[in-house]
């Protein structure tokens, strides 16, 4: 939030802020205040009153359409577009190889992405990755 709407909403910040204002001029600031409230009450009336309106044509579009016999489908062409497959997330694949490291750790590697720095220094110092195999 910014530091004005902190303020702003924050009863004992508010005094502070206003603390060197006039009564006259939070009178004036209060006017203005009440202004924007009664504007923001008039546009949201607005909107629920067009919302309302549009929820009206829909449900007469509706009602038109059982009494034609229309379905969606014959609207968009005979065809329904079916809704967008959802990709499905494939099992994790099972680790080839295993190493201890130094710390009792078992680590293990599926053969993809990097090798596991205690397995790439075994096989530096010539062991085979045979060796590892699960």
């Amino acid at each position: 939030m910014s530091e004005f709407l902190d303020i702003l909403t924050h009863g004992r910040r508010l005094k502070a802020a206003t603390k060197d204002l006039t009564v006259s001029q939070l009178h004036d600031v209060a006017e203005k205040l009440a202004k924007v409230i009664t504007d923001r009450e008039h546009e949201e009336a607005a909107e629920l009153q067009a919302q309302a309106a549009k929820l009206a044509k829909i449900e007469e579009l509706r009602r038109a359409m059982a009494a034609a016999d229309i379905s969606e489908a014959d609207l968009l062409g005979g065809t329904v577009a079916a809704p967008a497959k959802v990709k499905a997330k494939r099992a994790p694949k099972p680790a080839k190889y295993a190493i201890v490291d130094a710390n009792g750790q078992r680590i293990t590697w599926t053969g993809q992405g990097r090798m596991p720095k205690v397995l790439a220094q075994a096989l530096a110092n010539g062991k085979d990755l045979n060796d590892f195999a699960i």
